[in-house]
């Protein structure tokens, strides 16, 4: 910035120089200016200001002005003269980041899904069978399922489908896998074959019973659905899926869920219905319920566990607890970049799978609390206290929590998700949630100070200790965006190189760049597909942009050098 202000500086007495002593300039000519456009826009006016600028003070002044005025039109024209070298070799660099980023964006998509091969199939209820439950929640309740053909599922006697009998594996949260403690792994893995899918029964208790009204009231369920997940409702009719979707499109991305089938079908009574969630059954099933006889089925993979249960059950080291909160970074800043504010970000619900080597995958789910609206993006008006803030409170930023309603109050949530990582990353690093209300020294969002969050073990690299620090500050304006936090993670994992020195070198960072690109797509083609340092290093390749990267790396770089 200061930088930025010093060239306009320049620029101002640059002109004034002109007008007072050189002619008139001729408007710029079309084909000057067309060359300038790929410069970011932010660039454009110093670059369009800046050439010839200086050549035409040194043509100019030098020949007319007196001695002193010819030294100092030539300093200032060769000051002048640096700053474009320096606005050219950053147009360079970004430019290298986007060639990059183009490279890696079409590679970072989700896995093949499981009914891709069943195209037309799975849009009615019907169509599946449904095994036990997974688990319930406040507002849903989530069973295995297969399509027949698509799976190995096996009948047997003591598990018949559609058929009430108590479970053995259960959520603690709608959208949250809880494998039973008892079970053994291999039995599990085996169940998971047979049972592929997971389907989520929306509970309906005010939204009626027409299909057009189920979809509006539970959009934001829709928000990560793929393109496909609607067509047996409307034929994938593109005004209906815009107006049911919140106007908000989420591409795929391989750290958040994505809904396979969606469709409104007839309640029908399921395995445990009658004893885990017997109220919001409707009056056909139920002569006291108060549900309505039709409601939304979304359809997903299943899942092994969620990342609570994963963490209560296993201590991961912390490169692997660095692995895991950057994907959740990673999944964070791309709702971020569409627009998005998941508002119920939770170790409940997130999903955990494995790579060929046993490393988590994390998997961002439930999105019944987001926002996702185009017309108001990440700021909400805040005009009462009706207006929905989002899901669990104990993980509201402080932002969210402390706003007051009134006339032209706006809560931003670009930063909101991103601190709740803060939060869980104690979670994942061995340490309770310093907000979940345990014991003594529990804190709240509303009132806490920096200084009262709880020490990370010294096994926790100083550099994590850092982000996560940065991630709870209470002023959203001095918290990193999930995108530089990510970065700052990736930097300090694979760019040891370029961070040995106390100053960083545009040709050096770019030459790191292009090797840790031609590195992975290498690894890419010759290792398992499902690794998690491979997708983890295209990630960050396929968001790559200069000013975040260069934002991350002076970050790190200060804090190693002691400066903050």
């Amino acid at each position: 910035m200061a930088l930025r202000q010093a060239l306009g500086r320049g620029l101002q007495l640059g002109r004034g120089l002109l007008l007072r002593w050189g002619p008139p300039r001729p408007p710029p000519a079309p084909a000057l200016l067309a060359r300038s456009l790929p410069l970011p826009a932010r660039y454009r006016f110093f670059r369009q200001s800046v050439v010839g600028l200086a050549g035409r003070l040194r043509r100019q002044l030098l020949a007319r002005g007196p001695r002193g005025a010819r030294g100092f039109s030539l300093a200032f024209g060769l000051g002048l003269g640096l700053l474009e070298q320096g606005l050219e070799e950053q147009r360079q660099a970004a430019s290298a980041c986007r060639d990059i980023q183009t490279i890696f964006v079409r590679r970072n998509k989700p896995l093949k899904d499981p009914l891709s091969s069943f195209r037309f199939q799975g849009f009615r209820l019907e169509e599946y069978l449904i095994g036990q439950p997974i688990g319930k929640g406040c507002s849903a309740a989530v069973y295995e399922a297969a399509i027949p053909l698509s799976s190995n599922y096996q009948k047997s006697e003591d598990r018949k489908p559609l058929e009430g009998k108590s479970p053995d594996t259960r959520w603690e949260d709608h959208g949250s896998f809880i494998q039973a403690a008892e079970e053994k792994p291999a039995q599990a893995n085996q169940q998971r074959a047979a049972f592929p899918l997971a389907i989520k029964m929306m509970w309906n208790i005010s939204a009626g019973s027409s299909s057009e009204a189920i979809l509006s009231t539970m959009r934001q369920e829709l928000i990560p659905a793929s393109d496909a997940a609607l067509s047996g409702e409307y034929g994938a009719v593109a005004c209906h899926r815009r107006s049911f979707f919140g106007k908000k499109r989420l591409e795929p991305h391989p750290n958040i869920i994505r809904v396979i089938r969606a469709f409104t079908s007839s309640v029908p009574l399921l395995p445990g219905a009658d004893v885990d969630y017997p109220d919001v059954l409707p009056l056909s099933l139920n002569p006291g319920g108060i549900g309505h006889s039709r409601t939304l089925f979304l359809v997903m993979k299943n899942y092994p566990c969620t990342l609570r249960q994963y963490l209560r059950e296993r201590n991961s080291n912390t490169h692997l607890s660095t692995m895991m909160i950057l994907q959740l970074l990673e999944g964070v800043d791309h709702l971020v970049r569409h627009g998005i504010a998941h508002r119920d970000l939770k170790s409940d619900n997130i999903l955990v799978e494995f790579d060929s080597v046993g490393c988590p995958w994390l998997v961002i789910t439930d999105f019944g609390c987001c926002l996702a609206d185009e017309n108001i993006g990440l700021r909400l008006p805040f005009t009462n206290w009706y207006v929905d803030r989002g899901g669990n409170s104990c993980l509201m930023a402080p932002e969210v929590i402390t706003a007051i309603p009134g006339p032209g109050v706006l809560i931003d949530y670009s930063k909101t998700d991103a601190w709740a990582v803060g939060a869980i990353a104690y979670e994942i690093l061995g340490l309770c949630n310093p907000f979940y209300g345990q014991g003594g020294s529990s804190l709240e969002s509303r009132s806490y100070q920096e200084d009262q969050l709880p020490a990370l073990p010294d096994t926790v690299p100083f550099d994590v200790k850092q982000v996560v620090k940065m991630l709870l500050q209470r002023d959203p304006k001095k918290r990193p965006s999930a995108r530089v936090a990510a970065n700052v993670l990736h930097l300090s994992l694979w760019g040891e190189n370029i961070l040995a020195p106390k100053s960083l070198k545009q040709d050096k960072v770019i030459s790191w760049l292009l090797h840790q690109s031609a590195a992975t797509l290498l690894m890419d083609g010759l290792v398992d597909k499902s690794r998690i340092e491979t997708k983890m290093k295209m990630c960050f390749l396929g968001n790559l942009e200069y000013e975040d990267l260069w934002e991350a790396a002076f970050l790190l770089l200060s804090w190693r050098n002691g400066s903050l």
